[in-house]
């Protein structure tokens, strides 16, 4: 489990207390807030308190209205940045995996938001949390992070992508690489997967060129898996009929086949 941040920013003082005593609320009444233009001093204190609430529910709306009350999303910040990292980094720690998944999906939307604590997130022991930290870190991108940091998230990417247990992660993990544009080799690699991350391999090759690109999908039309097949087709720009698709799904078959490997052994 990740370990909590004694350095994390804190929410302002005039709030803390409020955190420490939260307020009675529901899910739905913290959502809401996150649509409003403008906050009372008593809805910002409802919606801050409710970060702490104990409902691991409201705990992640509460996140998600707070990070839309600061983003480009609202008519105008009502949040401080400072206090949606220090509730973000609360998420990040959470006991629920609900809210540490929730943290990872709108961490491409926290401002200034560190991407090492992005990867944190994508060696959850939740493989849901890791799931959705890749996809985050594959929206990540630009010369706001700091190049060591973005390094490290594409050496954690690959090896995920290659090593985690949980096929979903390393989908999700291959998506990313192809969104930042990096670890070819490990793409290709992935071709060679479970159908669904093969299909998500092709896919990610399309920021790439080059011959061993080129061949992976010569190879990719040859596949048992009618999707894998039509993904190659599509990035090789082929209108060719796919009479694969109509003989039956392969792919779903190998699928179930793996899946039943991985229970016996």
């Amino acid at each position: 489990m990740i370990q909590n941040n004694s350095d994390s920013p804190s929410i302002s003082g005039e709030t803390d207390s409020i955190v420490e005593h939260p307020l009675n609320v529901t899910r739905l009444e913290v959502t809401r807030l996150g649509f409003n233009t403008s906050l009372s001093s008593e809805q910002r204190a409802v919606l801050l308190s409710a970060i702490g609430d104990p409902d691991d529910r409201v705990r992640a709306g509460a996140l998600g209205a707070l990070v839309r009350l600061s983003g480009k999303e609202a008519d105008q910040a009502v949040i401080e940045p400072a206090e949606v990292e220090a509730a973000w980094r609360a998420a990040q720690v959470d006991q629920s995996p609900n809210v540490r998944r929730r943290a990872a999906e709108l961490a491409p939307k926290v401002r200034d938001l560190l991407i090492v604590l992005v990867i944190e997130l994508a060696e959850d022991s939740d493989e849901t949390v890791a799931e959705a930290a890749a996809w985050a870190l594959g929206e990540m991108v630009g010369e706001q992070y700091q190049r060591e940091d973005t390094a490290l998230a594409d050496a954690t990417l690959e090896r995920l992508a290659i090593s985690h247990k949980d096929a979903l992660v390393r989908e999700a993990c291959v998506a990313a690489l192809g969104a930042r544009g990096v670890g070819l080799a490990t793409i290709l690699a992935a071709c060679s997967d479970k159908p669904a991350v093969r299909r998500r391999a092709v896919l990610a090759l399309s920021p790439f060129e080059g011959p061993e690109v080129d061949a992976a999908l010569q190879n990719a039309l040859t596949d048992r898996d009618w999707q894998v097949r039509q993904a190659a087709e599509d990035l090789l720009g082929i209108d060719a009929e796919r009479q694969g698709k109509d003989d039956g799904d392969d792919g779903a078959d190998e699928d179930a086949s793996q899946d039943a490997d991985q229970l016996g052994g």
